[in-house]
């Protein structure tokens, strides 16, 4: 928004180091004008032109080159408008109303030698009155009383409300349980784990075990063979037992 002192201040939007000033014929209809009726090859007057601005108002400005006294200036409430107005066969020209101090105004013809400048000094008035338009928004935004409805997030009587604060996530997990029934085993004395037993150290095991079993089993065939058992020891003692009673009979 615009203050009272912002007002005050001017701004310059645009400067252009030549223009030219051309006087147009009264305007007889509502028919476009069009610059191929100005005396173009011939312009009334040359010069620089500035684009300033003070609070909302726009002013283009004609001044003299070398000492900058102001030729002409054209006060600007609305673009586009009838104080500038584009002609229907070029882009390079324009028709601008100037005002004096006493309120006396006039049309007169103004055109740029380059298609930039024009462009620029079309540019730098659309902003200008894009930002007065969005300024006069805020206005009445501010103005205008707020009638949405407002979201309450306070408490009613009596509603109250339960926070768990510090709590730890960890006490509610569960344990993990070993699958057995045992835990874990401490380490041994000393801190160190003896190495595991290297390939070739099995491998030695494995034969020196294979070759006690073999001798074993020899020991047992050895044994088997050389046992010598009678053919009937029930007899042999029977017969003994008899022959003990034979000698004891009378003869």
């Amino acid at each position: 928004m615009a203050t009272e002192g912002q007002s005050e201040y001017e701004s310059v939007l645009c400067v252009k180091p030549e223009v030219n000033v051309y006087r147009i014929p009264p305007r007889a209809s509502n028919r476009a004008i069009r610059a191929a009726d100005w005396k173009l090859d011939a312009p009334d007057w040359t010069g620089r032109m500035r684009v300033t601005a003070r609070g909302k108002l726009a002013f283009v400005k004609l001044e003299d080159k070398i000492s900058g006294e102001l030729f002409a200036q054209a006060p600007v409430e609305e673009f586009p408008g009838l104080t500038v107005e584009t002609v229907s066969d070029s882009s390079r020209y324009f028709v601008l109303r100037i005002q004096d101090d006493n309120g006396r105004s006039a049309f007169i013809g103004i055109g740029f030698g380059d298609r930039g400048d024009a462009f620029d000094f079309n540019v730098a008035l659309q902003d200008h009155f894009k930002w007065v338009k969005q300024e006069d928004e805020f206005t009445k935004q501010a103005s205008a009383p707020d009638t949405t409805p407002k979201l309450d997030l306070g408490f009613k009587e009596g509603q109250t409300i339960t926070l768990n604060i510090g709590q730890s996530k960890k006490r509610d997990r569960a344990r993990p349980q070993s699958s057995g029934g045992f835990g874990l085993l401490p380490p041994p004395p000393g801190g160190k784990l003896a190495p595991p037993p290297t390939r070739s150290t099995n491998h030695n095991t494995e034969e020196s075990a294979g070759v006690s079993d073999e001798g074993f089993l020899l020991d047992l065939d050895t044994s088997n063979s050389n046992s010598v058992f009678p053919a009937n020891p029930t007899s042999t003692s029977s017969a003994d037992l008899w022959g003990d009673f034979d000698s004891v009979s009378p003869k």
